[in-house]
């Protein structure tokens, strides 16, 4: 039998298939030492690479050159007072760009000045002699003078001594002159070194006579950066033009002579440009993006126009951001006590580009406004209705195809206010503008020298009338729309262009992005104010403002749409546009409904009250007899064929198709029967007269 051993004592020893293994890592080695020469020149780097070191070593090289460049443009401007250098510069200036008039001018005042040189020079000859004489005489007579004081200062005082008192008054001042001049003299030649220097760099200053890499943050970006001569000239001479700049080149002055006088024009400058021979002014004209760009502008902060001299261009350059600023309110909503007068006054519009006031006179001139949907055409064009409503002898007629409710502060105070944009509004307004027709053919025929008040007839969104399709009931069927001769609309606008200034019956329309279907060409050029918001292209450009405008500078395609809103390119005789120009760029100013309708309540206050029609009632349009005697107008009798054509055109549906018969049997119950007159038949105008009269007689009779 086997017996188990027990041990009483632990055995402290780990099994050998327990024994864990310990793997001691020794320590990194120290890292090599960093060598002096490398930590010095991290550290000098560091130093050399820091915005603030990078901004005192442009500061220092920056006033330094300003002072040296400084030294050489007044050496410069000396030499050029001295010589003839300026003029022999100008000379050659004026051959390189083939103009030798002007070559002619310069040498000729090369000649003057070197004979003036001359005489100066020979004069010097005889100076030192004549100086000489000249002190002497001067001191004699000065000694004498002084002498003959004292003399009179001693009969006075009765002291024989107070006679040469003057003189040792005179001496003694001299004297205190020199120690003054003694003391003066250390310092000044100490500090006038510096106060030379200082004349230098801020002559150099001035001029940002210094790299540009050292030149000020805001100069070296670009933002800002003042209009100079020299930029105008590089950015002429990158232009791309390669006749451009080989002239340029060629020129003695770099080009400085093609440029006339930088001037300050509003938020801008302005200045002339005559191209030198082989160069057309369309090739500046059309590269206007990257003329802008050379001189760190955005293209809508440069304008180039063609003033009236041969050759040149005239560029008006904005200052950085100022076109995005807004201008102040119209003076229609600061001066509640401003009035309007139609013929002698001019509505305040908006500011011109040089920050002037553009002021608009509307005397006898058709007006068309267009432009891109909502760029403010309508507030444009309310804002002079708005200025003539303080006249209260003007007249309104008014149609807004969009019917927004953007004139109905004009409701009592039009005498038609009609609003909407479906085909029976365009047939209300239609018949609006058929009867101011009516009008102006009643004034055409009153006696000479017979004073009409204005009569204004405006449409709003006028493209929603030529665009209707609709067509009258007459027998003709004649459409509302359209840019025919059978075009209702068309016809009507056509025969206030041809005839309406002359009594005072004026046409004023608004439209959008214009095209020849919703503008037709006879309208839009019988306005003699035409004006434009922003568009898309050229050829809308033209339809706008006519081809002369359009190829003197005039470019509203290329105002930006939603950022240049409200600013307009105007083309007419009513406003100041610069000599030589076609067309002039206007920013007006902006009314809102509020203010609009405060200034048509002082304009109502001015009035003895105007019932306003807000539509054309066809219902009981015609009475035949009346109408009669209103086409036959003032004169004494009419042929009965252009009776029947005056009624046709008054109201179509209802006399479209009438014949001779009908009128003979109107007239007939009338006791006003037509009648032979040289051998045709005509009507009377004191018979239908008489039969009215006759008519509403007997009507007021039966009343009573």
């Amino acid at each position: 039998m086997s017996e188990n051993v027990v041990h009483l004592h632990k055995n402290t020893d780990p099994p050998a298939d327990n024994v864990t293994t310990l793997t001691v890592v020794p320590d990194a080695p120290p890292a090599r030492p960093v060598p002096l020469w490398v930590r010095s020149g991290r550290a000098v780097k560091t130093v050399a690479t820091h915005e603030t070191t990078r901004a005192t070593v442009r500061a220092a090289a920056r006033h330094g050159l300003y002072t040296f460049n400084g030294g050489r443009i007044v050496a410069r401007r000396a030499w050029d007072g001295r010589t003839g250098s300026r003029y022999e510069r100008m000379i050659r200036a004026a051959e390189a760009a083939g103009n030798l008039e002007a070559a002619e001018e310069w040498e000729e005042r090369l000649q003057r000045f070197r004979a003036a040189r001359h005489h100066r020079r020979m004069d010097l000859l005889h100076s030192p002699v004549d100086a000489a004489k000249g002190v002497a005489v001067g001191a004699g007579m000065s000694i004498g003078a002084l002498v003959a004081l004292g003399v009179v200062m001693a009969i006075s005082t009765g002291h024989v001594g107070d006679v040469i008192t003057p003189l040792s008054a005179t001496v003694d001042f001299i004297a205190l002159l020199i120690r003054i001049v003694q003391v003066v003299w250390g310092p000044a030649l100490s500090i006038g070194p510096f106060l030379a220097l200082l004349a230098l760099w801020s002559v150099g200053r001035k001029q940002h006579a210094a790299p540009n890499w050292a030149l000020p943050a805001n100069v070296r970006s670009g933002e800002g950066e003042p209009i100079t001569p020299s930029i105008v000239v590089k950015a002429l001479r990158d232009l791309g033009v390669p006749a451009l700049a080989r002239a340029i080149k060629e020129m003695g002055d770099a080009g400085a002579s093609m440029l006339g006088p930088i001037t300050i024009a509003g938020c801008g400058v302005e200045v002339d440009v005559t191209l030198p021979s082989g160069v057309a002014t369309n090739e500046v004209q059309s590269k206007r993006r990257k003329l802008a760009e050379n001189l760190t502008r955005h293209e809508h902060e440069v304008f180039i126009t063609i003033p009236t001299a041969a050759r040149t261009v005239r560029l008006w350059v904005a200052d950085s951001g100022a076109l995005d600023e807004p201008i102040g309110p119209s003076p229609l909503v600061t001066d509640d006590t401003m009035t309007a007068d139609y013929k002698s006054g001019k509505a305040p519009w908006g500011q011109d580009l040089r920050g002037d006031a553009a002021a608009l006179s509307l005397y006898q001139r058709h007006l068309l406004i267009t432009g891109l949907s909502n760029q403010g055409k309508t507030v444009a064009l309310r804002s002079l209705a708005l200025w003539l409503s303080l006249d209260k002898s003007v007249q309104f007629l008014m149609g807004d195809l969009k019917g927004a409710g953007d004139w109905n502060m004009f409701d009592g105070l039009a005498d038609t206010l009609i609003q909407g944009p479906t085909d029976e509004h365009v047939i209300q307004v239609t018949e609006m503008v058929e009867g101011a027709v009516d009008e102006m053919n009643r004034r055409l025929q009153a006696p000479p020298g017979t004073v009409f008040p204005p009569l204004i007839v405006l449409v709003d969104e006028a493209q929603v009338a030529f665009m209707c399709p609709a067509k009258g009931a007459g027998k003709d069927k004649r459409p509302y729309g359209g840019a025919k001769a059978d075009s209702r609309y068309f016809m009507a606008v056509r025969k206030i262009h041809n005839q309406g200034r002359a009594v005072n019956v004026l046409m004023w329309q608004g439209t959008q992005d214009p095209t020849n279907e919703n503008l037709p060409k006879l309208v839009r050029e019988g306005a003699h104010t035409r004006a434009s918001l922003a568009l898309g292209t050229e050829s809308q450009a033209r339809m706008a403002l006519g081809d002369k405008a359009v190829d003197g500078g005039a470019a509203p395609n290329l105002l930006r749409p939603g950022l240049d809103r409200g600013t307009l390119v105007v083309a007419s005789d009513g406003i100041s546009i610069p000599a030589g120009q076609s067309s002039i760029t206007v920013r007006t100013h902006y009314i809102d409904d509020d203010a609009a309708k405060a200034i048509t309540d002082r304009a109502k206050a001015l009035r003895d009250g105007v019932t306003t029609l807000h539509a054309i009632d066809r219902s009981a349009e015609h009475d035949p007899l009346a109408d009669i005697a209103a086409v036959i107008g003032d004169a004494p009798r009419v042929r009965t064929k252009d009776v029947l054509a005056r009624l046709a055109g008054r109201n179509s549906d209802a006399y479209g198709d009438w014949s001779f018969l009908d009128l003979k049997r109107v007239l007939d119950d009338a006791d006003a029967g037509p009648y032979k007159s040289d051998g045709v038949m005509v009507v009377s105008r004191d018979r239908v007269a008489r039969a009215l009269a006759n008519r509403d007689g007997e009507g007021s009779a039966s009343a009573e």
